[in-house]
């Protein structure tokens, strides 16, 4: 009611504001809907990715298989969007701590779909998914404090 006033009296203060506060302000959600939407788009996230784990077992299921393990592992990987907020979830994402596992990640998730869909070779496909897992693990743990080092020293304490 407040912004039909304004505009109706001539005094628009929407005008001095930047656009990306105006998209900012417009598209804020509230906590219980954030949470909802990371629910549901890690949920569907999982749930796609194990269909796909099991459709591998299908006649000619590696290319289901690699699609729907690359979008569930894209939807989970992206949830978390709804809880920091896309853009600084970038910013973590590159963040000098993590740059080479996310760039990992993103390559592995490229480079199976092109096996799949491209090159139709299955053995590339199941290699590329398992060192998608890995990337996306050693990625998950860098979130967690001195998680990495903890694994570090014990595969180091493990090949000795």
């Amino acid at each position: 009611m407040d912004k039909l006033k304004r505009a109706l009296s001539g005094d628009d203060a929407d005008e001095e504001q930047g656009i990306v506060t105006q998209i900012y302000e417009g598209s804020s959600l509230s906590w219980s809907t954030r949470i909802k939407g990371f629910l549901i788009c890690f949920v569907l996230g999982v749930v796609l990715s194990l269909l796909g784990s099991f459709c591998l077992f299908l006649p000619s299921g590696l290319t289901i298989f690699a699609v729907f393990y690359t979008i569930g592992n894209l939807l989970s990987l992206s949830s978390t969007c709804f809880l920091m907020g896309p853009v600084n979830q970038c910013k973590k994402m590159f963040a000098e701590t993590r740059i080479i596992a996310t760039i990992i990640v993103f390559v592995c998730l490229v480079l199976t779909l092109m096996a799949a869909l491209w090159w139709k070779i299955a053995g590339l496909a199941i290699l590329f998914c398992v060192l998608q897992f890995l990337a996306l693990t050693w990625y998950s743990i860098s979130y967690i404090p001195f998680a990495r080092d903890a694994i570090k020293k014990c595969c180091a304490s493990c090949m000795t």
